[in-house]
């Protein structure tokens, strides 16, 4: 079988390698660079418990988790995916946008009943485990430690799950611009490229991410509310600081050579996304300055860098994943979890499109239920 997969972010890296080691003749088109797209601006935490308002969703990404750790064992990648932990307090804010209000001992009580790992700790252990953070920062409310969990270096993973696709099991890398999908009678032929040419697939994976309707009509889109978001980058800090942070006033995280990565909910919704990026400046400034709150040796620490996301997310949040009704040999992948959920849907992808099965897994996540609701 041929398949092209468009798109070299994390999901679409990882929807390629699968294809091409189960024997597929696999295509990879990128316009950019290898994970420069929304991959390469992410926090990046790999987890399932910001997933509680959906089973089904949260299984998903517990399958994720799981899908990361066995990529990174074959791979050798455990350098792409930390896991030292995430400590969480009360009214944090959330990866998934806002501020997670969850009553912080429910929150707890649930994610054990559904066996994810997390402990609570008092304030007054957190100063054993990160001695760095301002103990007036903390407060004495309950923290709880996702003990599991960590990030993904999205970009290091694209290039090394690619670099695998290729070298292992002889995977193409093609650098340009889908224009359109080439159709024949309601079925997906292959691709049509900006500046002429045309690829020819049994299937084509869509996994351009925010881009992923820029090719396609109507027939073949899937509704999308896209997001901005800012991340920012300290220079290199001294600290000693191993674990993510999920804080009222911001998230950060390590970001490697003693560098952190910073976000928050509330700042995300002040950035407009088409506007030139020193437009943002104002607001990283403001990231900086709550990180050295929580954390007092950042005080002669500035920032590196910043830079603005597009973050994919289909209209009603959750992943669409799946055929395309009414349009045969076309696969979309769209979806806002997608660094924790990539080794995942690479493998569930796979197992659909070579084997002609349909996982349980991705029932509640078909695009059709898009169409389902137009028409209904």
């Amino acid at each position: 079988m041929k398949a092209i997969v468009i798109g070299s972010g994390i999901v679409g890296a990882s929807v390629a390698y699968r294809l091409a080691e189960a024997g597929a003749q696999v295509t990879i088109i990128e316009e950019r660079r290898i994970g420069g797209g929304t991959s390469s601006v992410s926090y990046a935490w790999v987890n399932a418990c910001e997933k509680l308002d959906s089973k089904s969703y949260f299984d998903l990404n517990v399958m994720g988790r799981e899908a990361h750790e066995r990529l990174a064992n074959e791979l050798g990648g455990h350098d792409w995916y930390p896991r030292p932990g995430v400590l969480q307090w009360q009214d944090a804010n959330s990866e998934a946008g806002g501020i997670d209000r969850e009553n912080q001992l429910e929150k707890y009580e649930k994610l054990k009943s559904w066996g994810y790992p997390a402990e609570l700790i008092a304030a007054d252990q957190l100063g054993s485990l990160e001695p760095d953070i301002d103990p007036a920062f903390y407060g004495n409310r309950p923290i709880i430690h996702y003990l599991e969990d960590g990030w993904c270096h999205a970009v290091v993973y694209a290039g090394r799950v690619i670099g695998a696709a290729i070298d292992r099991h002889d995977a193409r890398f093609v650098r340009g611009k889908v224009r359109a999908i080439a159709t024949d009678d309601a079925k997906c032929i292959g691709v049509d490229l900006d500046g002429g040419g045309r690829i020819a697939a049994h299937i084509v994976v869509n996994a351009a991410g925010r881009w992923a309707n820029e090719f396609l009509d109507d027939t073949a889109t899937v509704p999308l509310a896209p997001k901005a978001g800012l991340v920012a980058y300290t220079m290199p800090a001294g600290l000693r600081l191993t674990r993510g942070l999920r804080t009222p006033e911001l998230n950060l995280r390590p970001d490697g050579a003693g560098r952190l990565l910073l976000r928050a909910g509330d700042i995300d919704e002040l950035i407009d996304g088409e506007a030139p990026p020193e437009a943002a400046q104002e607001h990283a400034d403001e990231l900086l300055a709550r990180a050295r709150r929580l954390l007092p040796d950042l005080s002669d620490v500035p920032l590196e860098a910043s830079r603005v996301a597009i973050r994919p997310k289909p209209a009603d949040s959750y992943s669409a994943i799946g055929p395309i009704p009414g349009l045969s040999g076309f696969y979309a992948t769209v979806t806002h979890s997608g660094v924790t959920l990539g080794p995942a849907i690479g493998e569930l992808v796979a197992d659909e499109i070579l084997n002609g099965t349909e996982r349980p897994e991705l029932a509640d996540f078909r695009p059709a239920r898009f169409k389902t609701a137009v028409s209904a």
